[in-house]
């Protein structure tokens, strides 16, 4: 078993306490594997063998290595992933008092996060600021990460709420409200966490404009299990196919082909945003790929380029449950540390159908990776991903995929040490 795949994803993760350090970091990784940053008013002149990223929102990330030779007519190669993960989004005017003695912050759920696993555990907040600038239309943006455990949403005592092992519902706007501090003589309450921000960034509270701020867990990610077979920590779901997708593209050749990892942001609230895998960021994207290497028509050039792509939506899989074996599907249950899982589902939530899944397991097995499959019980309703939404916009074949783990959308999540190796291998395989 080797270990340094999913000891190099922990350490991402550790390192990207919200979505804008995660592509901060990628982007950052790329530079450092050769990649050249192109912003989006920047004309594409792209050259045979180059390898390039574009940005959106700094939350998405696009990166791709061209042809050997040639442009884009032998199509793309894509990996689609998502950045973002359940969490607490921090409101404006977010100071609440209690008592005139504590100090709480007011925030609200962002995506489908398991609410019980965020209490009584130290949190921090991180996320960007926006400070004001001469031009209007460019202010400058700032990350900021308190890097300490300021936060904590405690849990109230047993002996008043003794329903609490008996199926207690939590109320998103009073149960799950983090403590920030005890107030005291000095304390301000109008402004309080904007001049925390300022202190951060050191910049004067008058120049921030605004800011996004997000609530993470501070506990770093760890191995677990007699012989390390497991690791626990947050955002599993999606860093660990954003990154692994990022690890694999920068760790492979220049093909005949174009060679591209996607990753978007807001899966997880549904992925309508100009960030998201429902915008037209993908296929902007591709189309001015196509554009800058093409000599004919550019409309017939791109039809032609995607009718020769494929993509694999590579997002987490629900892994059998050791105390819940009942939740799968009876005979499709995908087990840890046995390879990534193809996503099926009559319905059409995922995009893999026969002849996706099997150039999917054709992939697996000259990657020389175990595969299996992951189908839903027929009574309970699963998830989507960023798959459908992606190809809904491209005319390209797709498949779903994913690692299965434990624990999804919990403050922390558990992964296959194995599947981390076995999924970045089966990445390289398709890249080449």
């Amino acid at each position: 078993m080797n270990k340094q795949y999913a000891e190099a994803l922990m350490k991402f993760i550790d390192k990207s306490p919200s979505v804008y350090h995660a592509i901060k970091n990628l982007g950052e990784f790329l530079e450092a594997n050769g990649f050249n940053r192109l912003e989006q008013k920047d004309s594409f002149n792209l050259k045979e063998g180059g390898k390039y990223f574009i940005t959106n929102n700094g939350s998405a990330v696009i990166a791709w290595q061209m042809p050997k030779t040639g442009g884009a007519e032998n199509g793309f190669r894509i990996i689609g992933s998502h950045s973002d993960s359940p969490t607490f989004r921090i409101k404006p005017n977010p100071e609440i008092k209690v008592n005139n003695h504590f100090l709480k912050l007011n925030t609200e759920v962002y995506g489908g996060a398991i609410l019980s696993t965020w209490f009584d555990r130290p949190l921090s907040a991180a996320g960007r600021a926006v400070l004001k600038t001469d031009n209007l239309l460019k202010p400058e943006i700032r990350l900021i990460d308190f890097n300490k455990p300021i936060l904590i949403i405690p849990n109230l005592a047993i002996h008043m709420n003794r329903e609490v092992n008996e199926g207690y519902s939590y109320n998103k706007q009073k149960d799950t409200l983090p403590v920030l501090s005890i107030i005291n003589e000095k304390f301000e309450e109008k402004g309080f966490l904007l001049n925390l921000i300022a202190e951060n960034l050191n910049v004067k509270k008058e120049q921030i404009l605004d800011f996004d701020l997000y609530l993470y867990d501070r506990q770093p990610g760890c191995f677990v299990g007699l012989n390390d077979e497991f690791f626990s920590i947050g955002r599993i779901d999606n860093l660990g196919m954003a990154y692994s997708s990022i690890d694999a593209l920068a760790r492979s050749r220049a093909s005949t082909f174009v060679q591209m990892a996607a990753v978007f942001d807001n899966e997880e609230v549904g992925s309508g945003t100009a960030q998201g895998a429902g915008s037209p960021f993908l296929q902007d994207t591709i189309q001015r790929i196509v554009l800058s290497t093409c000599k004919g028509n550019a409309f017939e050039e791109m039809q032609k380029a995607l009718a020769f792509s494929f993509l694999i939506s590579a997002d987490q899989a629900h892994g059998l449950h050791p105390n819940y074996t009942e939740k799968n599907d009876i005979t499709n249950f995908p087990l840890m540390n046995k390879g990534p899982a193809i996503k099926l589902a009559a319905s059409m939530s995922y995009t893999s159908d026969g002849i996706s899944a099997g150039i999917f397991k054709d992939v697996c097995m000259r990657a020389k990776v175990p595969f299996q499959n992951f189908v839903n019980r027929s009574d309970m309703r699963g998830g989507s991903t960023i798959g459908p939404i992606s190809v809904s916009n491209l005319n390209i074949k797709s498949v779903d995929i994913g690692n299965p783990i434990l624990a999804m959308h919990s403050v922390r999540e558990l992964g296959g040490t194995e599947d981390q190796e076995f999924i970045t291998k089966t990445f390289e395989e398709f890249y080449k």
